[in-house]
């Protein structure tokens, strides 16, 4: 989970090293270096975030797919019982 968050913490400090790029602003201007941690803590945030939300879709698919295999195994004895009668 820790690298996926480290992850999204440098996507968001590469995002920083674009816009001010696309500006043609210098990219340690001492005014504005409060916004290098803003960016990587935003990026971050979305990488905590989008990781719960892949563990719950990961949790929801897990059950689903067992509800199906057991849909599956009750058919397949019901059929097994109707082809022996």
């Amino acid at each position: 989970m820790v690298h996926r968050v480290l992850f999204w913490s440098g996507f968001g400090v590469a995002v920083r090293f674009w816009q001010l790029g696309l500006e043609m602003r210098p990219l340690f201007n001492r005014g504005s270096l409060w916004a290098w941690p803003l960016f990587a803590g935003v990026g971050g945030s979305f990488g905590y975030w989008l990781q719960g939300v892949d563990e719950r879709q990961t949790a929801t698919l897990e059950e689903r797919k067992q509800i199906i295999l057991e849909k599956r195994a009750r058919k397949t004895g019901r059929d097994a019982e109707k082809s022996q009668a």
